[in-house]
């Protein structure tokens, strides 16, 4: 950490008292061109806001019905859909691994049954929906398309995203099932199913949100993520897809953290870093596939359990970097999320959040309203920088799989992490209500709670599904998965049988964890 002198970011960019126009030597681009450094739309939120879109998802699918219901009733614009552990595991609720786990971080899907109650009376032709899973993402993708059939909606008219990112798994967040080159497999599977089925569903949402959770700086968080699009983008074109194709499908997910100019500037190099990547590395020449567009998310690992309504500020902060800086749609955390769950009252005051934002602080006026600015335009050219000499590096390893598999991602991030724990620990970093402002007391604050007759709902209705449906198509459609998985076929068709059969998603992980094995973190030092 810097002295009362001499100040720099938690990427180590040192902050210089004045700027001038000596700092800002690089031409900007109008909004819309490349390398779309102020926004892949010309007009970005004068022609359409950022879509509103609250991370919602807890016990049982009747549960979470109802809170989306309830947010989208008071404004919101898109679904954001949290997963239980054990779905994202891919284990069903009643399996004894799912124990104490069953509705806690997220909703709880194990079979077609829950995915219909978790959309009944939900329009799936109308709605944006984005769905937080990595390891068994093809599968509640597949879930979302049979719900949508059986509403009469076609795959061409379903609109979302599907994270579908299983290297950040390995990296930060450690909800990976298989293999890295399985789950490759997958990822690439689906990008070629929705080509051909849902075409307007966006195939990956390439994550730093979780790499900046785990401890990066920012600059790890821009370069680790980008290496990752890489690694996916190689794997798609090794599959056989057009960059110019898949490339417009391709999502990311930002952490908007506490340092609101350097995520900012962080925002705009990500943009001009990934289409210098595209044009430069895979040849695309079509500009929707150039520009980067991205989810954001306010810091989890901000919010303090101490004084915690402070977190109505950090959260409203770190929203407006995040709208400063482009972003496409965006989830403002709950004040309370440091302790539980949100209720629907922090529900309501998050999303209330991001409504002030784009009705009264101006927010949607102009397109990139501090470019210009000779610190803004400093600190991008410095974030693009240091991004660019990170990832060289994940290069000069053979790329992010082979990084990731020797541990050098992984001990980056620790590194930064350990750095900026120590400098909470002596006060050299200010977190205010924690080491310094602190009060004696903690205050009382009502937290969510789970009904535990949810759990007990949860695994009856996953008894009801095997014990009512066909055996033998269940069984037929089981041993398909099993052949698909060792071959070389896409997946994702006989996967949406066996789901169609009321197979459930414990199942069928089963089937390829047979076939794949299952991956071992253990890495080299």
């Amino acid at each position: 950490m810097a002295t009362t002198d001499d100040r720099e970011t938690d990427s180590g960019i040192e902050i210089k008292p004045v700027y001038t126009e000596d700092d800002a030597q690089h031409p900007v681009e109008p909004p819309g061109e490349y390398p779309f450094t102020r926004g892949p739309y010309p007009d970005m939120y004068r022609g359409r806001p950022w879509t509103i879109r609250q991370y919602a998802g807890f016990a049982s699918a009747e549960e979470s019905n109802a809170r989306y219901r309830y947010l989208l009733d008071h404004g919101q614009t898109g679904l954001s859909v949290a997963f239980d552990l054990p779905t994202q595991l891919g284990y069903d609720s009643d399996d004894p691994r799912s124990d104490g786990e069953v509705g806690r971080t997220g909703v709880s899907i194990d079979s077609l049954a829950d995915m219909q109650l978790l959309f009944d009376g939900i329009p799936l032709g109308e709605v944006s929906t984005s769905m937080t899973i990595n390891a068994p993402a093809s599968l509640l993708l597949l879930l979302y398309e049979l719900v949508g059939e059986q509403q009469g909606v076609t795959g061409d008219r379903l609109r979302g995203t599907v994270q579908n990112d299983i290297l950040k798994e390995y990296v930060a967040r450690g909800n990976y099932i298989f293999p890295p080159k399985p789950s490759m497999r997958l990822t690439t599977d689906l990008f070629a199913y929705c080509a051909e089925r849902i075409p307007s569903w966006n195939t990956i949402s390439i994550s730093g949100y979780h790499i900046r959770e785990a401890g990066s700086t920012a600059v790890q968080e821009l370069a680790f993520t980008l290496a990752n699009g890489i690694a996916y983008a190689e794997a798609a074109v090794d599959a056989g897809l057009s960059p110019d194709e898949f490339g417009e499908r391709l999502s990311f997910f930002f952490n908007a953290h506490n340092h609101f100019f350097q995520e900012v500037a962080k925002f705009r190099a990500a943009r001009r870093l990934w289409a210098r990547i595209m044009k430069e590395r895979f040849a695309a020449t079509n500009p929707k596939a150039q520009a980067l567009r991205f989810h954001a998310q306010t810091g989890g690992s901000t919010l303090t359990a101490q004084q915690p309504e402070n977190n109505v500020v950090r959260v409203a902060i770190q929203a407006l970097s995040a709208v400063a800086g482009g972003a496409q749609s965006l989830h403002t955390n709950a004040f309370d999320e440091a302790l539980a769950l949100p209720t629907e009252r922090s529900a309501k005051i998050a999303l209330r959040t991001q409504q002030l934002l784009q009705h009264e602080a101006g927010a949607t006026d102009t397109a990139d309203p501090l470019g210009g600015s000779y610190f803004i335009e400093a600190l991008t050219d410095e974030l693009e920088t240091r991004a660019w000499e990170l990832i060289e590096r994940v290069d000069d390893l053979g790329g992010a799989v082979e990084a990731i598999e020797r541990g050098f991602v992984q001990d980056e991030i620790e590194g930064a992490a350990f750095r900026y724990q120590q400098e909470i620990e002596s006060g050299e970093r200010v977190i205010v209500g924690v080491n310094r402002f602190a009060e004696p007391e903690a205050e009382e604050v009502e937290l969510q709670r789970i009904d535990p007759e949810a759990e007990r709902r949860q695994l009856e209705r996953t008894v009801r599904v095997r014990s009512e449906r066909n055996a033998d198509d269940a069984a037929r459609t089981l041993t398909a998965v099993r052949d698909a998985a060792r071959g070389e076929a896409n997946l994702l068709p006989p996967m949406r049988e066996a789901l169609r059969a009321h197979n459930t998603i414990g199942e069928i992980c089963n089937v390829l964890r047979d076939e794949w094995g299952m991956y071992d973190a253990v890495r080299p030092r």
